[in-house]
């Protein structure tokens, strides 16, 4: 069998590729290829002489030679590099020329995707993973594809379903991104009451802006007032304790008793550990039991003051003895860490409003 590109197809490839085309894309089901031109799309339905699999890669070499100056395909290392951000001194561009899916991730991939770039790539590639790397760039973000990309996440979330980690990824890609119009927080952030894994990623990224707060703790503001040498002073159990009790606080301790009342896996559980302790330290290193002049002065407080300091000493190291010996996720995950979560989720219970 021949394993040459008919004549009719490779005319009109040299044809096509006299053109200023700005990405290429191969439909292997129904044997087309389609091109992204100044003046729109083109489509050329394919005929091939011999196996299908065989014309494609041949296609392929042609549009590789036209675009590389690499006759025999998209280049093996490029491949290796792709997802090390090692593309430089490669024009991006052509990469899309190749009709290569790899090559279409090595572009989404690099630091240097620009707007344009970004544009042409969705063409070429709408996954739910290429919108995710696309949208960390700034670039991107802030350009006109930031809209389309962070939409197109938003509408796309519910089909993730089971998938934790790609729900925390995407729901972290979009607060980072900034693209989100206020109703679109909410309705991410009421997922939460669904799949409460969609809170993670807002504890991690958003948590003294979190959507919908819950009123402060009603002894909020006496307690602020008792306590306000200390917290002028910047004592680290008085700002935890003050930060706890606020509107954004009992939001941010609500969403975090229902993520660990039932957390799904154990990504869900370190990311979630790790957000409570940098927000009730402020990411600074504290000791856990707080010192006796602020127990002497402010007895009242000292179990509240003690539960804030204790939260504020939580991370995922406490369950990392638990999960390098086991796979486990749900309910087995759940009974095996439920000595280290029952005490976080008591001192949780001493900083939220009753009924709330």
């Amino acid at each position: 069998m021949n394993e040459e590109l008919s004549p009719e197809d490779s005319f009109r490839l040299e044809v096509l590729l006299a053109q200023d085309l700005k990405a290429v894309r191969l439909d292997e089901s129904n044997l087309v290829l389609h091109a992204l031109t100044d003046q729109g799309e083109a489509s050329i339905p394919l005929a091939p002489t011999c196996r299908p699999d065989k014309y494609l890669r041949l296609v392929r070499e042609l549009l590789s030679g036209h675009a590389l100056g690499s006759p025999g395909g998209y280049p093996v290392y490029l491949s290796r590099w792709t997802r090390h951000g090692q593309m430089e001194g490669i024009n991006l561009g052509k990469l899309l020329l190749t009709g290569e899916p790899e090559a279409v991730v090595a572009v989404v991939y690099s630091p240097a995707l620009t707007d344009e770039l970004a544009r042409c790539a969705w063409w070429t590639q709408p996954t739910i993973e290429n919108a995710r790397l696309m949208l960390r760039r700034d670039a991107v973000a802030k350009g006109e594809m930031g809209k389309v990309l962070a939409d197109f996440l938003v509408e796309h979330l519910p089909f993730l379903q089971d998938d934790h980690l790609g729900i925390m990824d995407t729901v972290a890609v979009l607060l980072h991104s900034g693209a989100l119009t206020e109703a679109q927080l909410e309705t991410t952030w009421k997922r939460g009451k669904r799949s409460n894994t969609h809170y993670v990623a807002f504890l991690e990224m958003a948590a003294g802006k979190l959507p919908l707060p819950r009123p402060a703790h009603p002894d909020h503001e006496a307690i602020r007032a008792a306590l306000a040498d200390r917290i002028a002073a910047g004592q680290p159990a008085a700002l935890a304790l003050e930060r706890g009790l606020s509107g954004q606080g009992q939001t941010f301790l609500a969403a975090a008793a229902e993520i660990l009342d039932r957390p799904e896996t154990q990504e869900v559980v370190s990311r979630t550990l790790n957000a409570i302790g940098r927000y009730f330290s402020g990411n600074d290193a504290w000791p856990a039991v707080v010192d006796s002049p602020v127990r002497d002065t402010c007895l009242a407080f000292a179990p509240r003051l003690e539960a804030a300091a204790r939260l504020a000493e939580v991370g995922d190291a406490l369950v990392k003895p638990i999960f390098t010996r086991s796979t486990a996720i749900g309910s087995l995950m759940r009974r095996k860490i439920e000595p280290v979560v029952t005490p976080i989720l008591s001192d949780i219970q001493l900083l939220v409003e009753k009924g709330t």
